[in-house]
């Protein structure tokens, strides 16, 4: 199951502009669906995290210039996959552009896309090993 976290300036989720967050779940779900396939998308979960005013650092200091970080947690077979041997870097282009389509263009220099995967027996659905 693929699921993402994302970590951004609490201030970028503030607002009702058809709500940051609700944008960035849609986005980053359709982002999982250029690799998933469309069967997937009840399965993909986004977390969303606010980090406060003066504690987020790049380059050795503080500071409040917008620099998201989003990873995805997949089955560590997907980036090895040999039908998928293109997924990381799509993943990694279509993550970085659904951040772009929420926060703006501005952003993209800026975006840092983790992709991890879970070794198969690491993980679990509703108790079972999935």
């Amino acid at each position: 199951m693929p699921h993402f976290e994302v970590q951004i300036h609490e201030e970028a989720l503030d607002g009702e502009e058809s709500s940051v967050s609700g944008q960035f779940v849609k986005e980053l779900t359709e982002a999982a669906l250029t690799v998933y396939p469309e069967s997937f998308r009840e399965l993909v979960g986004v977390e969303i995290f606010g980090v406060p005013r003066g504690r987020w650092g790049v380059g050795g200091k503080v500071t409040d210039e917008l620099s998201p970080i989003v990873t995805l947690r997949s089955r560590e077979g997907l980036f090895h996959h040999p039908d998928l041997v293109e997924a990381p870097a799509r993943l990694i282009s279509a993550i970085t552009d659904a951040v772009v389509a929420v926060l703006g263009e501005s952003v993209r220099r800026r975006v840092t896309v983790r992709l991890v995967g879970i070794p198969a027996g690491r993980s679990g659905v509703g108790g079972e090993l999935a």
